[in-house]
């Protein structure tokens, strides 16, 4: 039997002469639960907006981008690129040409970017589900159609059901400009079909059009700006991509869903563990708690700590009394604090009872939420140890006190 534990469980459970010390122990019990739901709930909420934005950003951003290292454009016939259709892992792969435009509707004039894609960009991606009005039409009947972002639809106050076309602007090469400012642009129209809300970033920049019409009004033969590709299921990204890398050489990059939003990403993940050190810090006030309930203890026990010592009971042993003694506190608040966390995040996730205000303006109406097994493990290893230097403390400094003074 470990004797420490046997008599700290004992003074944890049995009623005080004082009862001050049980109400202390409780509010020190109370106290480290309360942190640790903060850090389960705060935390799976950060976990279930990193999900969203990714979800959305997943709708728009391929599996993997291949660009020019040197250059905005390069060919498509290059024959590194052909090969990439012989590549394993590869499920579709799509050429894309991306510049900025001015756009122009009647009077209003807006600057965007034009995205000229292929056939099987809308399988690639899942903008399709993203539209809010309209569908995802490209080419209709052998008519060229743009699919507009949110953002850009509002700035030119453009309707799907106006009879006025969209009338996009591009500079034309420099040594075709002529005098004559007519003739410094090329100009096209389109109409749209449909328009998509991803994320406002997206929606006020991008304008979806036919690959073949990107490239008339950018005077482009075969050029392309990037090679989007969907990878196969059955098949791991990161392999898929170093498989390419070494295929295609140093003369272009091929950035995963990570890299080309890298730094959202870790904005993201940097403002998420920022939040869980604040409320560490406060967790850590809430600690103080059990140095005080411990320090009554004590001081309470003086006369049980004279009659083991002059039993034979050891310093360390104790020690180790009232160290188990503030553990057993941490832990008692740690598994109350993580079930009532994670059954409070399960609520949530499953009836989403607390609502965003004005979520008519959102994708989603309540705050979303996910669970994550790590976070649920580093929040109670990050309690155990707040409680265990809690109380170190006070175990070391008391117990010296009184039992120096009692001739050890």
């Amino acid at each position: 039997m470990n004797f420490p534990f046997h008599i700290a469980k004992r003074y944890l459970f049995s009623k005080k002469s004082k009862n001050a010390i049980n109400v202390i122990s409780a509010i020190s019990v109370v106290g480290v639960a309360i942190g640790t739901i903060a850090l389960i709930v705060v935390l799976s909420v950060f976990n279930g907006f990193d999900n969203l934005v990714r979800s959305l950003f997943n709708s728009f951003d391929p599996d993997l981008k291949i660009t020019s290292v040197m250059g905005k454009t390069f060919p498509a016939n290059n024959k590194k690129i052909q090969l990439l259709e012989k590549a394993d892992g590869i499920l579709y792969l799509t050429e894309v040409v991306e510049e900025n435009a001015l756009l122009r509707y009647d009077e209003r004039q807006y600057i965007a970017t034009i995205k000229g894609v292929g056939e099987d960009f809308v399988r690639m991606s899942g903008i399709d589900s993203m539209i809010i009005d309209g569908n995802f039409t490209l080419v209709k009947d052998g008519k060229p159609y743009a699919v507009m972002g949110q953002g850009v639809a509002v700035n030119l106050a453009v309707g799907l059901n106006f009879i006025s076309p969209v009338i996009f602007y591009v500079p034309r090469n420099m040594k075709l400009i002529s005098m004559n400012p007519a003739k410094a642009f090329n100009r096209k129209y389109l109409f749209p079909s449909g328009i998509f809300a991803i994320q406002q970033d997206f929606d006020s920049e991008y304008v979806i059009v036919p690959l073949s019409f990107a490239r008339d009004l950018l005077g482009y033969t075969n050029e392309v700006s990037s090679i989007e590709i969907k990878v196969d299921p059955s098949y791991k990204t990161s392999i898929v991509q170093e498989n390419i890398k070494e295929l295609l050489g140093p003369d272009f990059s091929v950035k995963n869903r990570f890299e080309q939003q890298e730094l959202l990403y870790k904005i993201m993940k940097s403002e998420k563990w920022a939040i869980f050190l604040i409320l560490t810090f406060i967790l850590i006030v809430a600690s103080f708690n059990v140095i005080g309930s411990l320090t009554m203890l004590i001081i309470e026990k003086k006369k049980d700590i004279g009659i083991l010592r002059s039993m034979g009971t050891s310093l360390s042993a104790l020690r180790r009394i009232f160290l188990y003694e503030g553990w057993m506190i941490s832990l008692l608040g740690a598994f109350s604090g993580l079930i009532l966390g994670t059954l409070i995040c399960w609520i949530q996730q499953h009836f989403g009872i607390i609502k965003l205000q004005g979520s008519d303006s959102f994708v989603i109406d309540a705050y979303p939420v996910s669970i994550e097994i790590p976070d649920l493990i580093w929040i109670f290893l990050t309690v155990l140890l707040i409680g265990y230097l809690a109380a170190w403390y006070p175990v070391r400094y008391i117990t010296r006190r009184f039992v120096l003074k009692q001739g050890d």
